[in-house]
């Protein structure tokens, strides 16, 4: 497939995230899609994305994923983004505080056929939890 096929693949993705139309996730990932750094309750395959992605929305249900920088080759597809939202339900054993939060990540996804079959990717995890208030050292 094309870089363009993938690069449109990469946008529905965000799309989907960004919508809540999680379902959508299926059929942009390949049914064994492998993540190098799934979080912490994250299971496999798109189920475990879309998992991941409707607690995420249940937290921050204004979540917003706006890329900043993308970078492609035939294969792959590295994107730097802001997650931005406001926190209205539990994240990772924190009630809801009400409080905005902005953090920085990066993601590589390798494409095949013009689907997600692999992902590595890193967000400030801990910077959330600061602008939530928890009690973290840095």
């Amino acid at each position: 497939m094309s870089q363009q096929v993938n690069m449109e693949t990469q946008e529905k993705f965000g799309a989907a995230v960004n919508s809540g139309n999680l379902g959508a996730i299926k059929q942009l990932m390949s049914a064994d899609v492998i993540d190098h750094d799934p979080a912490p309750t994250q299971g496999p395959g798109p189920e475990g994305f879309i998992a991941f992605f409707t607690e995420f929305r249940e937290a921050f249900p204004d979540l917003k994923i706006d890329v900043e920088h993308a970078v492609a080759d035939e294969d792959n597809i590295s994107i730097a983004y802001t997650v931005t939202g406001t926190h209205r339900g539990v994240f990772m054993g924190i009630p809801p505080t009400g409080r905005e939060i902005s953090a920085r990540g990066m993601q590589i996804a390798r494409f095949v056929d013009g689907k997600i079959v692999e992902r590595w990717g890193s967000s400030d995890q801990l910077g959330i939890l600061q602008q939530l208030g928890a009690d973290v050292v840095a």
